[in-house]
């Protein structure tokens, strides 16, 4: 139940607070005062979408806030909302008891706490889908419409992965000698990650070794000679003669310890150029240069580098591997949609029958409510079967594994006076008689007793002693909860609980808004003025 609302900076509105009661609370005023603001404003807290130009020219942005009592696990609790719009960026915000809250948490409460009927209500009630819903609604176990719709949904998936399955296999198996000749020439080659790079720094490791030997066999050659006399032997020659001379003059001694020592190190370096410098790599400078050649023709034939043609080797084993292995995966699916798709015949089959009986009472009781609203004691509605293939037939090679699963959809067809012929409602019905006809659809809803009916100009096209009828309904519906009305009939007004009027008033340069609670006396003189009377 509404009991408080509070809307400011909204349009034409300043700043308006609003206390409804239990029962029926009808909104009045001329044309074009307002009234449609305040039933924008109660479907914005509860989520519908304002533009930035519903801000009042002005000011920053407008605010709603909403306070909704309903029964819950403990007893009687109270859900209160407040929404912001801001006028700069559009953008809105939600708050539920205080609380920072999202769009979707909102919405999921409105089933709850509000039920709108409207003109736009009456369009929907010509759509065959939302006629097929009313329908739905009175069905004894509505979970089982939850179970069809995921299996439907389970098919399709294992129907898409199939249709994929199929595909890459038809891709791939007209691509299958050519993966089948790369596979064999790279496996020919069978190049490894980071060989090449491995390859050049052995080459280059390669080269400066032998750069290395020349240099240690020209030092060596210096040291031994070749065709003349070496370093050695020259040293060999000089020590014998500073001996010689250090014999006949003492001075040329400290010259022949010198020599001595210097043909140790001579000595030594010979040695050393004789050592030949290893490269420390497994491969010759002809097996490098050999693999690096069968490499860059690997990559030239292929027309890819070395870590590509890593990755299509990769690829080619998976995609063979798959042609190999997807016989398997196409029979589990094949045998995973026959499952389901017998499953979801079970499901149909008994949501079929529940249907037809669902469809039965629900057009009874709507029979019913029509009689009471100035129809015919003989009206007539009639629900009208058609079915649809929600899956065709699951057959193997030689027999059906499944029966097509057909659903029976429901739409209604009336006959408001005795000897007509059933017509679909769009067909026949006038915008009166729609919004009789969707006042009797919410007769026999089953809707949360805790949420408001908001009926915005529902008796539009209503007349004479029908519009008693609708009167009677509205205030009977009302004995039981909350209901809210717009409406233009001093009939309907005189049996509100709570009577507001809604009316514009300017001041200055600008036009407000406002609503008031009328007492006996103002009530009176609104009721006198829908009807026309002098005042």
């Amino acid at each position: 139940m509404l009991e408080y609302l509070r809307i400011r900076d909204l349009a034409l509105i300043d700043d308006m607070e609003l206390e409804f009661g239990n029962g029926m609370n009808v909104l009045t005023g001329e044309t074009g005062a307002g009234k449609s603001f305040i039933l924008k404003a109660i479907n914005f807290v509860l989520g519908d979408k304002l533009t930035t130009d519903m801000v009042r020219p002005g000011r920053d942005k407008a605010q709603v806030e909403a306070l909704f009592t309903r029964q819950g696990e403990h007893g009687e609790e109270e859900v209160v909302l407040r929404r912001e719009l801001s006028a700069s960026s559009g953008r809105s915000h939600f708050f539920l008891n205080g609380t920072l809250s999202s769009q979707e948490t909102v919405r999921a409460l409105r089933p709850d706490l509000l039920f709108h009927v409207s003109q736009h209500g009456q369009q929907r009630l010509l759509q065959p889908s939302y006629q097929a819903a009313l329908i739905d609604d009175f069905l004894p176990d509505k979970g089982i419409i939850a179970q069809k719709d995921a299996l439907v949904r389970e098919l399709r998936d294992v129907a898409e992965q199939r249709r994929r399955l199929l595909a890459r296999m038809d891709m791939l198996s007209e691509k299958r000698e050519l993966l089948e000749m790369q596979q064999k020439e790279i496996e020919k080659v069978a190049p490894e990650e980071g060989e090449e790079e491995r390859l050049e720094q052995a080459r280059n490791e390669l080269k400066s070794v032998e750069r290395l030997r020349g240099q240690y066999e020209q030092g060596l050659e210096l040291m031994l000679g070749g065709e003349s006399a070496g370093l050695a032997a020259q040293l060999g020659e000089l020590e014998r003669l500073l001996h010689a001379l250090s014999q006949e003059d003492e001075s040329f001694s400290p010259s022949l310890e010198a020599l001595l020592n210097f043909e140790e190190e001579a000595r030594e370096l010979t040695r050393r150029f004789r050592s030949t410098p290893s490269s420390g790599s497994d491969y010759s400078p002809d097996e490098v240069e050999a693999r690096l050649y069968e490499l860059s023709q690997l990559k030239r034939r292929m027309r890819r580098t070395i870590p590509e043609i890593l990755r299509l080797r990769d690829e080619i084993t998976e995609n063979l591997s798959f042609l190999d292995a997807c016989g398997l995966d196409l029979h589990r699916l094949e045998k995973q949609e026959r499952e389901l798709a017998k499953k979801l015949h079970a499901i149909l089959e008994e949501c079929n029958r529940q249907r037809k009986d669902a469809a039965v009472r629900f057009c009874s009781s709507l029979e019913k409510e029509l009689a009471g609203l100035g129809f015919s004691e003989r009206v007539q509605v009639v629900p009208e079967c058609s079915a649809h293939e929600l899956w065709p037939q699951v057959e193997d090679k030689v027999r059906v594994i499944c029966p097509a699963c057909m659903e029976d959809r429901y739409r209604l067809l009336w006959a408001p006076n005795p000897g007509q012929h059933p017509q679909p409602l769009d067909k026949i019905a006038s915008g009166g008689e729609l919004s009789r006809f969707l006042l009797a659809v919410v007769g026999v809803q089953d809707t949360g007793e805790d949420a408001t009916l908001i009926f915005d100009e529902v008796d539009a096209g209503v007349g004479g002693m029908t519009l008693n009828r609708v009167s009677d309904r509205l205030h009977e519906l009302a004995r039981r909860r909350q209901v809210l009305i717009i409406t233009h009939w001093p009939q309907l007004a005189a049996r509100a609980a709570q009577h507001f009027q809604v009316s514009k008033e300017e001041r200055g340069n600008e036009t407000f808004t406002l609503c008031r609670p009328l007492d006996a006396k103002a009530r009176a003189a609104e009721l006198r003025r829908m009807a026309g009377e002098e005042n």
